[in-house]
């Protein structure tokens, strides 16, 4: 098993890697791909069926070809309105075969699969995106990494006792220190190497512990909607570690942070 896991997560990475470095529509298709995979387990985890379901994908698509045309966020809050609004419709006019929980499941797994997802290939298409864009990465694996480590280590004080009996505050502190600290070293790379400016250490620090606390957030939530609806994994795509959900989310909270961080601070 350990095995197993070691090799799809190295080939995880070098996709990761090549999707990334490469941008543009390599990026942007590798990511639709992802987010239709990622909600077609969501809605079979909370049991979105027929047109709720299909219209969810739809609106996918839409919103993918959407930002292939303009390249920008520009229309994101638009296409989320626009979203809300059909799926509303959809309830009215086929009522009362869709429940009110089934409509907003179905429109909280576009924002939260797709739409979160959408904001990794934006803060790629920033001015310094490819030196930003791997924060997101940095700042999820290395916050679960030694959040892990120092929790088995010292770790006493349950942080989601009924959620999550295993995290502990001490774990949850030592994944934002330990996330800052490799935010803080690749922020020193990227001034050396990347031409950037000597506050970009501190910037990184920062933009690493905070990614580090949402990513902890996205973990939290997805294990929260699996123990809901007493699931052991979303799906078994990725041997060894589940389904696109289960590798993927905690960087689906920590991209769209990270975009408003490396957009706001200087």
């Amino acid at each position: 098993m350990f095995l197993k896991r070691l090799t799809s997560g190295i080939i995880l990475v070098i996709l990761a890697f090549i999707a990334i470095y490469k941008g543009g529509y390599t990026l942007l298709s590798s990511l639709f791909l992802i987010s239709v995979i990622g909600l077609h387990e969501f809605y079979k985890a909370v049991k979105v069926t027929g047109a709720m379901e299909k219209l969810g994908y739809f609106l996918a698509m839409g919103y993918y070809l959407l930002i292939a045309l303009v390249g920008n966020d520009k229309y994101a809050f638009l296409a989320s309105v626009l979203s809300i609004t059909l799926f509303m419709l959809l309830y009215v006019f086929s009522f009362p075969k869709y429940k009110t929980g089934e409509m907003m499941a179905a429109y909280f797994g576009l924002l939260y699969v797709p739409g979160m997802l959408s904001f990794l290939f934006f803060t790629r298409q920033l001015e310094a995106g490819l030196s930003i864009v791997w924060m997101i990465f940095i700042s999820s694996w290395m916050s679960d990494t030694c959040a892990y480590c120092v929790g088995v280590l010292i770790g006493k004080h349950p942080m989601a006792p009924t959620l999550s009996p295993k995290k502990s505050i001490e774990g949850a502190i030592g994944g934002m220190i330990g996330s800052a600290l490799a935010g803080g070293i690749y922020g020193a790379w990227v001034t050396r190497h990347m031409g950037a400016q000597g506050e970009a250490v501190g910037m990184f620090a920062l933009i690493g512990a905070i990614g580090s606390m949402m990513s902890q957030v996205g973990d939290l939530t997805a294990s929260g909607i699996k123990r809901e609806h007493k699931l052991k994994d979303y799906g078994n795509l990725i041997p060894g570690h589940g389904g696109i959900l289960d590798r993927f989310d905690s960087v689906i909270v920590t991209a769209p942070i990270i975009y408003l961080l490396a957009s706001f601070i200087p």
